[in-house]
């Protein structure tokens, strides 16, 4: 169970024990005193106002952020500026294309051990851990991070210590030192965490869940293990950096207290000499779907089961884009949708339940139902979620749905960019992915005209419960039905493969 659900457990269980206190003293005090006389029966009391349903609504206003100043050198670098000086910090970042999902697959985790290794492992002229003292002192920080298309080396200072740290960042972009001590430690680190993955039903799920979708090989499903984590060296860190830190392979990001013009030429003085190098090509990757069935993963020491149901989702470039995240709220967005209030409010199947149409930039995200649900009700819940499913192909949503979900769209959609850093963030992706730069301004329309008949026909579409996968990790010796009962099972095997010295520990 849960941290949430056995909170709502244990509060669900306080209050059964205070109603049953006051129905105990209720029954003493009944059998100690004499009979009450009857009253007359009360007249209906008038309903309360509810002035605050007669509040008018206005309608959202235009939406135009800021857009941030953009600068394109020479060399093909990208700059993006944004200032913002409500505070006298300055926070920056350099994206690169290429991440994990252009790695080798007989070296899976390499980007996890190249940024890891690049910010500890310093420079030539400065290590991580003296890095790290500076910083310290300055109350700053530099970090580098790795992701499925890029890796990243980003800071944060007071405007008054800008120089300095961004100098130590532009050493660190061009002139690191990977050190076989710090690899060795990431390795180790990273073959930890390979140790422990099925610690967690939840993990598994989700890991599985992936491959499911993807494909085992897909490289944004692949796992790192121990073999491929040792195959890495640091001649592979060196190389992968060197393929990778271009000028014309870099985008720059830049907000806070500063002016646009002064930081301009600092970036000019800093990049602008950088020679142009190889553009970095990604390959192509397929994403044929799911394999329909039941796929089932042992996990003996829980006594509740994690349920999967994983399709393909879509790209965000996709023209029903809109349709569908109208289709995913009204779908699975939150406690009023159809999924939870059906799966769990109604039927009580499930202590969490959710669900997502998944859009990604440049991929199909993942169309996913999830729920925990105890050990024997496994069955129920499932065919539960499935009928959800298929109800979206059968219901069109009514006038009130369609309503509330486009307005919950629209209302917090701002919250994505009600600050600059996430405006700059934000036209960053837009551009490493290349979509239009005014794609986050037409979102609002794109909802606002979206109609009951579209979802109906987005839904007819991409919808199809028979061609999902179903997942459920669990203790299968609890199930209250046979899991069969969905469909011919496949046992996965989640065993980790371990290298020679630790078999038989």
């Amino acid at each position: 169970m849960s941290i949430r659900s056995y909170s709502f457990a244990f509060a669900t269980t306080l209050f059964a024990g205070v109603t049953l206190i006051g129905l105990s003293l209720t029954t003493a005090s009944a059998q100690t005193a004499s009979p009450a006389p009857a009253h007359a029966a009360q007249p209906p009391q008038p309903q309360q106002a509810q002035p605050w349903k007669k509040i008018p609504i206005p309608p959202l206003p235009a939406f135009h952020p800021e857009q941030p100043r953009r600068i394109v050198l020479g060399n093909g670098m990208t700059i993006f500026l944004e200032e913002d000086h409500e505070l006298p910090f300055i926070e920056g970042f350099v994206l690169l294309r290429g991440g994990s999902s252009d790695e080798p697959a007989a070296k899976a985790g390499l980007i996890d051990l190249y940024s890891e290794a690049w910010r500890t492992s310093g420079t030539a002229t400065m290590t991580g851990d003296r890095m790290d003292d500076i910083l310290e002192a300055k109350a700053a920080k530099i970090e580098t991070d790795g992701d499925d298309e890029s890796t990243s080396l980003s800071w944060s200072c007071l405007k008054g210590d800008f120089d300095s740290v961004f100098s130590m960042a532009v050493d660190l972009l061009l002139h690191p030192q990977f050190r076989a001590d710090k690899l060795q430690l990431a390795q180790q680190q990273e073959e930890t965490g390979i140790i422990r993955r099925n610690d967690s039903a939840s993990r598994i799920a989700e890991r599985e869940a992936l491959k499911l979708a993807y494909g085992k090989n897909n490289p944004y499903a692949r796992l790192p293990e121990f073999s491929t984590v040792e195959a890495v060296t640091l001649a592979d860190l060196k190389d992968w950096h060197q393929r990778t830190a271009t000028p014309n392979n870099m985008i720059v990001g830049i907000t806070g207290d500063f002016n646009s013009a002064e930081m301009e030429a600092k970036l000019r003085a800093a990049f602008a000499s950088l020679p142009r190098g190889a553009a970095f090509a990604s390959a192509k990757i397929a994403f044929p779907g799911p394999t329909p069935g039941v796929y089932f993963a042992q996990k003996s020491d829980v006594n509740q089961s994690n349920v999967w149901l994983v399709g393909l989702g879509t790209e965000r470039s996709n023209p029903d884009y809109y349709a569908l995240s109208v289709m995913n709220e009204i779908f699975s967005g939150g406690f009023g949708s159809r999924l939870f209030q059906s799966v769990r409010t109604r039927l009580g199947l499930a202590y969490s339940v959710s669900g997502s149409y998944g859009a990604d930039y440049d991929h199909p995200g993942i169309f996913y139902v999830t729920a925990g649900t105890k050990s024997a009700s496994t069955v129920q819940a499932t065919q539960a979620m499935l009928q959800q499913v298929r109800d979206l192909k059968t219901d069109p949503p009514t006038a009130s749905e369609l309503r509330k979900a486009k307005d919950e769209l629209l209302n917090s959609y701002i919250f994505h960019y009600d600050s600059k850093a996430k405006i700059l963030r934000e036209q960053v992706n837009l551009a490493f992915y290349n979509y239009p730069l005014d794609f986050i301004e037409k979102y609002r329309a794109g909802i606002e005209k979206v109609t009951a008949a579209d979802v109906t026909r987005v839904a007819q579409k991409y919808v199809d419960a028979n061609k999902l996968a179903i997942l459920v990790v669990g203790n299968g010796k609890e199930f209250g039905t046979p899991l069969s009962k969905l469909g011919p099972v496949q046992s996965l095997d989640i065993t980790i493969p371990l290298p020679a010295q630790m078999q038989g520990k």
